[in-house]
């Protein structure tokens, strides 16, 4: 990579971070898996630290980073006394696969839905993974996009630096 490029990259990162650091994660109704309408509020500021993970079915690296996390999962619950809230942005017929998808991986997150794609559109990402970390308060406090191995260990830093452990 060149200089040039490396700098676009750096202030790429730079400028994406700094439109979600500090800013309250918005509150829009999804649904959850069994169709209930429910406020993000409900899970974004309920006074824990929380991961937001954006993902689709058809999306292998958002499955794959959602595997990674969920094997780190329990440790990081009891540890960091945080929680994962998984958003699904697939439309009406992927959504029908999303249910049979969590039974099979085994997750043990809370997985919703963003159902009309308001909430994915109201923090302006396109690309998927997407996943935000959240203060105690609900403000983002970092934010991550695409996935490559290692990532979660990445967030998993941020937490422990949140929490002070």
């Amino acid at each position: 990579m060149s200089v040039k490029s490396f700098l676009v990259f750096a202030a790429f990162l730079f400028s994406f971070e700094a439109i979600y650091a500090g800013n309250p994660f918005p509150t829009i109704n999804v649904k959850t898996l069994d169709g209930k309408i429910v406020n993000t509020k409900e899970y974004t500021q309920a006074g824990k630290i929380t991961v937001v993970s954006f993902f689709a079915t058809w999306c292998t690296p958002c499955k794959k980073e959602l595997d990674m996390i969920h094997e780190l999962y329990e440790e990081w619950t009891e540890k960091y006394n945080m929680q994962l809230v998984a958003i699904t942005i697939d439309d009406a017929r992927g959504l029908t696969k999303v249910p049979a998808l969590v039974s099979s991986k085994g997750w043990e997150f809370t997985v919703l839905a963003d159902y009309k794609q308001e909430l994915m559109q109201s923090l302006s990402f396109q690309t998927i993974p997407q996943t935000f970390l959240l203060n105690e308060k609900g403000e983002i406090v970092y934010a991550h996009n695409g996935y490559n191995p290692g990532d979660e260990l990445e967030l998993e830093k941020k937490i422990a630096a949140l929490t002070g452990k």
